[in-house]
């Protein structure tokens, strides 16, 4: 158990959401001047004559003004428009800001207005220009999409479309992609408006209000149920929209209702489907200084400075003091730990308050209590923070207030520090962002997904890892997750500039440095995928289907833009390929396969060779091996000493062997490089190399010095390196495989019979006799290569000039059809009407639950306890010991998901069976089930090692996939099982889980 122990959504086309085309013009009936109360009269007026202005057909006299008008506007250039082409026109250009608008080719461009009357909202500030721009276009009733940096003030252009949506009495939604960001939204624009309501999964305040905040979930939903919401809507704003890539699909909005998008990634207005302006701006209100700390080091090194010059001397210095520390070795040195000198002198140099982010959860916890001893707050501040943290978590019951988080949460905040990460309970999470906003907490150990939309910048950020773990592998943090991050640093009109600081624990290329430091925010890419939900969604709803949705959607119209680059790609490859003319162009082509054939083949008999069992008892010192790493050949070294380790990096620990090898290595780079051949810029290093990096083992062993230390010593084991290969110049002879290495593998043994047959071959082949062979068989390989790269672009080529993911929506439908979802026509049947009601788990395996009857005869707290294995998705070490009166349901759901598995490969579907079962995690059943029976929440913690903040979370997504089983169950008549799932509402929805937010 852990001591501290909102889902991601997408945005929706109009046409793949609202339905029915008739219904689109009733959405902005405020707009249009037709149906809404809250618009005066006057505004009616004054607003339809501006829409008409702008959507009227154009006579060919006016076109051709058009068309002469937009050849004088400066910047103006074609690109691909979903469907169609569109125009992008470069309004303005200042030294902070940029604004562009594009348009689709037809649509009659005019001049924004200037702001003559009395702006909807006054501030006490002088506004940027990005921000003058957007309320320009805001004041015109123009989308806008506005790019700026964290901190830089991109919510008050938000406001400002709120407050243009009240004074012209129109309703305005403002959504996000967290529960937890839409909470602390709601409660600065209710300070801010009052008229403002809120709807999450979780909670509904308000929903007549003019203004709702709503997370993106609901927005799809109420686009698919064609709400009366959206009649009346007149802007909608997208906040932290980059976020929203990583999950279904961006699509644009209906051109009836306006909108305003936020975001931190600078990208330009060519990936909009929409008449759409974009002001966007690099410039950042306070300038950031970035630091390197290397592991073991006595310093900090700055790598790029306020102006965003990056600094290589200092980051190839810095690169050097990691090497001479020892890599790695961060977790093998006695005393403080590394974060804690970095956070210790932040103190000292008074630049506080600080962010520390770190990946892990654990980590932040371990990190935060090295600091225990550490106290950064004054008596008076103590005091403070213990009443603020009495109030907060006086709604508990007396069980809830000793939970183990809730005890040892208070004496790190009283000291000045905090911790910040999903695994927290969700009222610790707020009372912390509270805290720290007041100033209460100096340092603040958070994950990544403190930098999400919060409005907490601090002076100082640190990251303690350059690497994250993505799931799959260690990876370095990308150039975007490093800017998001990184913007928190730099209070505007409290600092000067922000600070910081990378600790770093390995050697990273310059280039990477770079990338990473000074790189540019990841692209805005969507991650369109098909669900169930969604088919059915659109095929329930007339004059609109899934393949309309796919020809419009923004994945398509990204795909469909890299075309012509495409084309121009393969027309290029052709020609060099083609100007290669190549003598004897049959038999050097034979040839010059035959080797490539041998060099794989030795490839696989290299993996023999370097397998621990046959390789490591010859690895002793002074051996010489021949060293290649990703390609870059290191030459002869001699062995110093292996170790054995085990490595963590995946879920079942593994043996491996690093080879200590002294090596000839360049003295340009602090990152070890074969040399250059220069003496006066080699040295002789001890490199650690895996065994797959040793492509040759020498027979031949050379006398090793006691102390490698001194730097005479290396050198002259170079020197024996050196006169041992002056000895052979045919080459070191090399170990036997069979007769040395004792390899008697008969996998191994039909390699070297094939190579030997190859060779041959090769020796009594006509290109062999060529005197310009090698020269001949560099321009085959030369050849080979551009004909493999036509091929592949003309692949792609192909794949692009298609519509994206038909075929996977023809294998989904075959599949409704096959299980009764829909029939030959496309028309849905009762199932489909079902499934449309589940969107928050499978649907398809939940719907055929239902009619297979399985929870008919489950007791409430069987139900309750089955279902979690569709919201819980953690990772856990654990798996618990059920009974048989959750493993019974259980096998049957694992029966019944095999049968829709099934199905779908019959269809062609890419599905792997185990996995799509194994998908549905039971780990938490028993502990869902004792909550429903009644336990506290003390006692279910200590039943799994999950974080008390995750188990909240789910059992809050069951509570929402309960309210669908009741809808579903109420589509078909069944009054019992409706019950069932009402009381399982019921009887979940207690105590500490459902403690109200603070921010409410």
């Amino acid at each position: 158990m852990a001591l501290f122990s909102g889902d991601l959504f997408s945005v929706f086309d109009e046409e793949s959401s609202t339905g029915s085309e008739k219904k689109r013009p009733a959405k902005r009936a405020s707009s249009n001047g037709s149906s809404s109360p809250r618009e005066s009269s006057a505004t009616r007026t004054k607003r339809q004559k501006l829409d008409l202005d702008s959507l009227e057909a154009d006579d060919d006299d006016s076109t051709e003004k058009q068309e002469d008008e937009r050849t004088e506007l400066e910047g103006t250039k074609r690109v691909p428009f979903f469907g169609e082409p569109a125009i992008i026109v470069n309004i303005d250009t200042e030294d902070t800001c940029t604004h562009e608008v594009s348009v689709p080719a037809n649509y009659k461009f005019e001049s924004l207005k200037p702001l003559n009357e009395k702006p909807a909202k006054e501030y006490p500030f002088k506004l940027d220009s990005f921000q003058r721009k957007a309320i320009q276009c805001i004041e015109n009733n123009q989308s806008v999409l506005v790019s700026a940096h964290t901190s830089a003030g991109k919510t008050v252009v938000a406001e400002y479309a709120i407050a243009v949506s009240l004074r012209d009495r129109q309703r305005v939604i403002y959504t996000t992609p967290l529960k937890a960001l839409s909470n602390q939204k709601y409660r600065e624009m209710y300070e801010e408006f009052k008229d403002v309501g809120l709807m999450t999964g979780d909670t509904t305040i308000n929903p007549t209000a003019s203004c709702i905040v709503m997370t993106t979930e609901i927005l799809r939903s109420m686009l698919y149920r064609g709400s009366e919401v959206m009649r009346e809507v007149g802007w909608v704003v997208f906040d932290e929209i980059h976020y929203m890539r990583d999950k279904v699909l961006l699509v644009h909005m209906s051109v009836l209702v306006i909108i305003s998008i936020l975001c931190v990634t600078v990208f330009k207005m060519m990936t909009l489907s929409s008449p759409c302006h974009v002001v966007y701006t690099e410039q950042r209100p306070v300038p950031l200084q970035h630091y390197l700390y290397p592991a073991g080091a006595d310093g900090l090194y700055l790598v790029v400075d306020e102006n965003g010059k990056f600094r290589e001397d200092n980051f190839q210095t810095a690169m050097s003091c990691l090497q001479e520390s020892g890599i790695g070795n961060k977790k093998g040195t006695k005393g403080p730990s590394n974060c804690y000198k970095v956070v210790k002198m932040i103190m000292e140099r008074s630049l506080q308050p600080v962010i520390i982010f770190s990946f892990s959860r654990r980590e932040c916890e371990a990190l935060a209590l090295q600091m225990s001893k550490l106290d950064f707050n004054t008596a008076r501040e103590k005091e403070l923070v213990d009443e603020v943290f009495t109030n907060a978590i006086d709604c508990l019951s007396d069980d809830d207030k000793q939970l183990p988080q809730v005890v040892h949460l208070l004496p790190l905040l009283k000291r000045g520090i905090g911790i910040h990460h999903s695994g927290l309970l969700p009222i610790l999470k707020e009372t912390i962002e509270i805290l720290f906003s007041e100033g209460l907490i100096k340092a603040l150990f958070a994950t990544e997904t403190f930098a999400l939309g919060l409005n907490m910048p601090a002076r100082t950020v640190v990251f303690t890892n350059a690497r994250k773990f993505d799931g799959k592998d260690f990876r370095w943090i990308t150039s975007g997750e490093y800017i998001q991050m990184s913007g928190r640093a730099g209070r505007r009109g409290l600092d000067e500039r922000g600070i910081v600081m990378l600790m770093i624990d390995e050697q990273m290329d310059s280039t990477i440095g770079k990338t990473l430091l000074k790189g540019q925010p990841d692209p805005l890419n969507s991650a369109f995928h098909l669900t169930y939900n969604m088919v059915l969604n659109l095929l329930r709803v007339e004059e609109i289907n899934p393949e309309y949705m796919l020809e419009r959607s923004f994945y398509q119209f990204q795909n469909n833009s890299t075309i012509p680059d495409l084309e121009e790609k393969v027309k290029v490859l052709e020609k060099k390929r083609d100007a290669l003319v190549i003598e004897d162009e049959d038999n050097v082509t034979s040839y010059y396969k035959m080797r490539d054939h041998i060099s794989k083949l030795s490839m696989q008999m290299q993996r023999f060779i370097t397998k621990p069992t046959y390789c490591i008892p010859f690895m002793q010192p002074g051996r010489l091996v021949n060293v290649i790493v990703d390609g870059a050949d290191f030459g002869w070294g001699a062995v110093i000493n292996f170790q054995k380790k085990t490595s963590q990096t995946t879920s079942i620990p593994e043996t491996i062997y690093i080879v200590e090898v002294l090596l000839r290595c360049s003295t340009d780079s602090a990152v070890p490089k074969p040399a250059t051949g220069h003496n006066n810029r080699e040295e002789m290093r001890i490199i650690p190399s895996s065994l797959n990096s040793l492509h040759k083992l020498s027979s031949v062993r050379v006398y090793l010095p006691k102390d490698l230390r001194p730097s005479d010593s290396r050198f002259m084991v170079g020197k024996s390196i050196d006169e041992v290969i002056k000895r052979f110049p045919d080459g070191l002879p090399l170990l036997d495989p069979v007769a040395d290495m004792n390899i008697k593998d008969e996998e191994f043994k039909k390699i070297v019979k094939k190579i030997e047959a190859l060779e041959k071959r090769l020796v009594t082949s006509v290109a062999h006799k060529n005197p310009n062979l090698e020269q001949l068989n560099s321009l085959c390989q030369r050849k080979i290569e551009l004909s493999s790269a036509v091929r592949e672009s003309k692949r792609e080529l192909k794949k692009a000039q298609t519509i994206m993911q038909m075929d996977e929506l023809k294998c989904r439908k075959r599949v409704l059809r096959r299980l009764g979802y829909a029939n030959s026509s496309d028309v849905i049947e009762l199932k489909g009407r079902v499934a449309c009601e589940i969107d928050c788990g499978e649907e398809l395996l939940l719907t055929e639950m239902i009619f297979n009857g399985a929870f008919n005869d489950l007791s409430v707290e069987q139900c309750v306890a089955l279902l979690s294995c569709f919201v819980f998705q953690e990772k856990t070490d654990e798996m618990p010991k059920l009974t048989e009166e959750l493993s019974g349901p259980l096998r049957l759901m694992q029966d019944s998901a095999r049968k829709i598995a099934k199905v779908a490969k019959e269809a062609k579907l890419d599905i792997d069976e185990d996995t799509y079962v194994e998908s549905f995690r039971p780990h938490l059943m028993d502990v869902l089930h004792a909550w429903s029976t009644g336990a506290a929440f003390s006692q279910i913690c200590k039943m799994t090692d999950v974080f008390e903040g995750s188990i909240i979370r789910c059992i809050r997504r069951l509570e929402e996939i309960l309210r669908q089983m009741c809808q579903a169950a109420k589509t078909i008549g069944n009054t019992e099982l409706e019950n069932k799932f009402a009381q399982g509402i019921m009887r979940i929805k207690r105590d500490i889980v459902f403690a109200a937010s603070l921010y409410l």
